[in-house]
C-alpha cells in the first residue's frame, strides 16, 4: 500500500447557493447549504484514503470546535491526522459562494497556519508527496525529498526555483497569459531539471499533460456541474492514485480527469462507494 503525505490546508468551509449569477454591485439571492469540511488537503486526502491508500496529512487546525470536527472528518475516512497541528485559537474558514451553473467562489475567512515550514515533511516515510500550497518556503524540504519520494506539487506559485517536483499540477484558470501559453517552459522554471511533467486543468475541457517531448489532452465527461468546489483536488486525488500505483501518465490522467468529473458532478468529495466504483 503506498505511503501518500498531503501537504496543505484543511477548513470548514459555509456554503452559499445563489439563485442567479454572481455579479459585482448586484443584490442576489441565495440560500444556505451548510457546513461542510474542505481545504485543498481534506479535499485530496479523503478520496485517496478511500481507494485505500495510507494518506497522512501535514497541517493545522485551530483548538476551537472547528478543529475537533475536522480532525474527526479526516479520521473517519481513514486519514492519519497525527501530523495536523493544533495551534491556539480559530481553525482556517472559508465562505463558498456557489452559482447556478455550479462554478464556485471563495473567499477566506480565516486561516490557520503553522509558524514557519512543515520541518517534519524532511523525514515523514512516504512513497509520494503531494504539495498543494502556496507557501514560498518549501522548496528546500521538497528538494531534499525527490530521491526518497515522488514529489507532486500544485502551482502556482510558479517562479524560477520555489517547487522542485517530478510533476506539476496547474489550473490553467491560475495561470497568466505569459505562463498559460508555455506550460512546459512555466513548469520547468519552477520545478527545475527533476521535472518529468507538467500536467494542466481546463474544467470542462478536461487536461493536458505535458514534456519535454511531449503532450496529450485527455477530455473530460459531459456533465452538469452541480458544485466545482474542490473538483480540482479531487482531479489531483485520482492523478496520484494513478502515479503511486505504477501506472503510466496517460492512464493516471485519464483516471484523474474522471474523479474530477464525478466530484464536479455530485458537489463535492465522491462518497467512498462512488471512488470505489472508479477504481
Amino acid at each position: 500500500m503506498p505511503r501518500i503525505v498531503v501537504v496543505g490546508s484543511v477548513s470548514i468551509d459555509e456554503v452559499v447557493a445563489l439563485r442567479q449569477p454572481l455579479r459585482g454591485g448586484a443584490h442576489l439571492d441565495g440560500r444556505e447549504r451548510g457546513r461542510r469540511v474542505g481545504g485543498g488537503a481534506a479535499n485530496t486526502a479523503i478520496p485517496l484514503a478511500f481507494a485505500g491508500h495510507a494518506v497522512t496529512v501535514v497541517s493545522a487546525v485551530g483548538t476551537d470546535p472547528e478543529g475537533s470536527t475536522i480532525l474527526a472528518r479526516l479520521s473517519e475516512a481513514g486519514v492519519d491526522t497525527t501530523q495536523v497541528l493544533r495551534r491556539a485559537g480559530p481553525s482556517t474558514r472559508s465562505l463558498v459562494v456557489v452559482e447556478p451553473d455550479g462554478e464556485r467562489t471563495i473567499v477566506n475567512l480565516h486561516r490557520c497556519r503553522e509558524e514557519g515550514p512543515p520541518r517534519r515533511l524532511r523525514t515523514l516515510p512516504a512513497d509520494v508527496i503531494y504539495v498543494r500550497s502556496r507557501d514560498l518556503d518549501l522548496a528546500p524540504i521538497l528538494a531534499g525529498r525527490l530521491e526518497s519520494a515522488l514529489v507532486v506539487a500544485h502551482v502556482p506559485p510558479s517562479g524560477a526555483g520555489v517547487r522542485p517536483a517530478h510533476v506539476l499540477v496547474a489550473s490553467a484558470a491560475d495561470l497568466p497569459d505569459d505562463e498559460r501559453l508555455v506550460p512546459w517552459e512555466t513548469g520547468r522554471r519552477a520545478a527545475g531539471e527533476t521535472l518529468g511533467w507538467m500536467v494542466v486543468t481546463r474544467g470542462a475541457g478536461g487536461a493536458e499533460a505535458h514534456s519535454a517531448d511531449r503532450r496529450f489532452r485527455v477530455p473530460a465527461r459531459d456533465v452538469a456541474t452541480v458544485d466545482s468546489t474542490g473538483a480540482g483536488d479531487v482531479f489531483a486525488a485520482g492523478l496520484v492514485h494513478g502515479l503511486a500505483s505504477g501506472a503510466s501518465m496517460e492512464t493516471a490522467l485519464v483516471t484523474a480527469v474522471a474523479w474530477g468529473t464525478t466530484a464536479a458532478e455530485l458537489g463535492g468529495i465522491p462518497p467512498r462507494e462512488r471512488i470505489l466504483e472508479l477504481l
